[in-house]
């Protein structure tokens, strides 16, 4: 039997991932705790550690197992005033390969008056041909603070795996007082193993990193340098208008992990989550 376009494409479609979460952490007596948590498709979100180093601590979980080609995520979290959340998943997401439809990932934090968001995601591994578009917004009360974290492995090195081509499109977006205080947006498209083998790209790195400070200074800067050289691979760091940036690549994920840790602990001075260091 012949299934004619329009009917495969309704197919496609109703066989996609979806999930939302949206969730609202308040200062409390007892500490920082959750009022608001809604999960809908495949995310879920779990605190199975309570508070450490005095900072409730959330896991996110994808019981999808991974995205494909088509799938949707919407992640909102917005943190009270004076209250402390860190944000971590529950392992690496895998985006796979894509026959065509763009796998999208929308992700919306917020920051109250004295709050404090530590945005510390497992690695995102892309597989070869994948199709990923991601945004990240983020909006700061002016002496709110923000450590956020993200790192991208093309394809597994121990899987002999590489990212001959896709399309890779990461927008981020911080907001101070509501005004634009940080924007960046990177697109690798076509043949992205050519683009990374490129010198002034990553030098035929494979995993890299971004970790942003808010507010972050001179004395931000002293604490990564202090921690690069015994980094396996090449760490620069920067800071101006009250952030602080560190960027990381290395030759495999496992390498970019021990230095993101490395980077992480120093930039942030927090305990990490316990699944970063099973």
């Amino acid at each position: 039997m012949t299934v004619n376009a329009p009917l495969r494409q309704e197919v496609f479609a109703a066989n996609r991932a979806t999930g939302r979460l949206a969730c609202t952490i308040v200062a409390a007596p007892g500490g920082s705790r959750r009022s608001r948590v809604h999960e809908a498709g495949s995310l879920r979100l779990r605190f199975p550690n309570g508070e450490r180093g005095g900072a409730l601590e959330a896991v996110m979980v994808n019981t999808a197992g991974g995205m494909a080609g088509g799938d949707r995520f919407n992640i909102d979290i917005s943190v009270g005033a004076g209250a402390r959340l860190t944000a971590t998943t529950a392992a690496a997401e895998k985006i796979y390969r894509s026959l065509g439809p763009t796998t999208e990932i929308g992700i919306k934090l917020g920051v109250g008056a004295g709050g404090a968001l530590a945005w510390l995601p497992q690695e995102t591994i892309l597989f070869d041909r994948v199709q990923l578009r991601r945004t990240i917004e983020v909006d700061l009360a002016g002496d709110a603070s923000l450590l956020l974290a993200e790192a991208v492995v093309f394809g597994r090195a121990a899987m002999g795996e590489t990212v001959v081509s896709g399309e890779f499109f990461d927008c981020w977006r911080v907001r101070v007082r509501g005004t634009l205080a940080f924007a960046e947006t990177l697109r690798l498209g076509g043949a992205i193993a050519q683009r990374l083998a490129r010198r002034a790209s990553a030098n035929g790195g494979v995993a890299v990193a971004s970790v942003l400070k808010f507010p972050g200074d001179d004395a931000s800067i002293a604490s990564v340098r202090a921690v690069a050289a015994d980094c396996g691979g090449e760490v620069g760091v920067s800071a101006w208008n009250g952030f602080a940036l560190a960027r990381l690549v290395a030759p495999d994920g496992a390498t970019l992990r021990r230095d993101l840790i490395g980077a992480i602990t120093a930039l942030g001075g927090i305990k990490l989550p316990r699944l970063w260091l099973n």
